[in-house]
């Protein structure tokens, strides 16, 4: 997988991120934004490691869940 993939992946993957926590949430744009972006797990979608930024939207939510609820992810 190349770069651009990658990228496109991660950022796909953040966007659905972002709808979700809004929806679920009913956090505003901006409010969501923040939230994946200062999230434990956003850090480990762009650790390539992790191989989170290849898992499902939902999968990667349910995570965020638990850290939104939780303080850590699972």
């Amino acid at each position: 997988m190349n770069e651009n993939q990658t990228k496109f992946l991660i950022d796909t993957l953040t966007r659905n991120l972002i709808l979700k926590t809004m929806d679920e949430f009913h956090y505003t744009l901006t409010e969501a934004m923040s939230t994946v972006y200062h999230s434990q797990l956003y850090e480990k979608i762009l650790d390539l490691n992790t191989g989170l930024y290849y898992q499902s939207a939902g999968y990667n939510f349910a995570l965020l869940r638990h850290e939104l609820l939780y303080g850590k992810v699972a």
